[in-house]
């Protein structure tokens, strides 16, 4: 496990702190899981544009002409 200093600003830190001891856990557990959280936000969207940088309009056309149409009723709760 690492270390490192970080610097806050004290009404931010009063923050992290009240909602740590709301939420039962460290404020390093809190940091760490925020900046998780925010990481992986960050790289589900750098992989999104790469996948979709692979897509192929003409393939997906293809594919979704093998698809049937239906003019069903939605299920129960599905409905817009």
């Amino acid at each position: 496990m690492s270390t490192i200093s970080l610097r806050l600003p004290e009404s931010l830190h009063k923050k992290a702190r009240d909602l740590a001891v709301r939420e039962d856990i460290s404020i390093n557990q809190l940091v760490a899981t925020a900046l998780a959280e925010k990481m992986s936000a960050l790289l589900a969207g750098e992989y999104l544009a790469q996948r979709a940088a692979r897509g192929n309009r003409r393939k997906y056309d293809r594919v979704l002409r093998k698809v049937r149409a239906r003019n069903d009723d939605p299920i129960s709760g599905d409905e817009l």
